[in-house]
């Protein structure tokens, strides 16, 4: 039998090195207090949140002197004009308001009030999202800074007739009253 040459593998170890028999040792310190830093907190607490108090918060009431501000006199004229480029550019800019508040009428009341007529609450809540913008831009253009606001509801303008076929064809009957025999000869259902 063939003898198989055996090869023999040297298997290197490392020597571990030496270690002393000492020990290092660090003495470790104790504190009586906290480490974090002193008087500074955390942006919520929450005893503060639970001991809340309702606070009242005072306002402090600005009064605007309008003796040497300009009274300049204006016009009802002037007044529907600046009203009709407010709604055109309302309608370019923010078509949901110009559609609540396109139906108010602005009226020269007095000398320095205006009234405004409104329709419903709704319609007024979009309003005084824009009131202020024109308001002062009127004031400052017509150089009269002592105009007051009076709003008025109108009821006018609330009333929306239903109109039902039948209101449509006695209103034709008016203008035709033929229509009138044709409808007791076919007699029509307008409900």
């Amino acid at each position: 039998m063939p003898e198989k040459a055996t090869e023999k593998k040297e298997i290197k170890t490392e020597q571990p090195t030496p270690v002393s028999d000492k020990v290092e040792v660090t003495p470790v310190t104790k504190t009586s207090k906290p480490l974090s830093r002193p008087g500074m907190s955390s942006g919520f607490s929450i005893n503060s949140f639970l001991n809340k108090e309702d606070k009242v918060e005072e306002t402090e009431n600005v009064t605007v002197r309008t003796e040497n501000l300009p009274q300049n006199h204006f016009t009802d004229t002037d007044l529907q004009m600046e009203w009709k480029i407010m709604l055109k550019q309302l309608q370019v800019k923010n078509n949901f308001v110009f559609n609540a508040v396109k139906t108010f009428k602005l009226v020269k009341a007095e000398e320095h009030k205006i009234k405004v007529l409104f329709p419903s609450d709704s319609a007024k809540v979009e309003f005084d999202k824009i009131s202020g913008e024109f308001f002062n831009h009127f004031k400052r253009k017509i150089q009269n800074h002592i105009i007051e606001v009076e709003y008025v509801r109108d009821v006018e303008n609330l009333k929306i007739e239903v109109v039902t076929k039948r209101k449509m064809f006695e209103k034709f009957i008016e203008k035709n009253p033929l229509l009138k025999d044709l409808d007791d000869l076919m007699k029509f259902d307008l409900t």
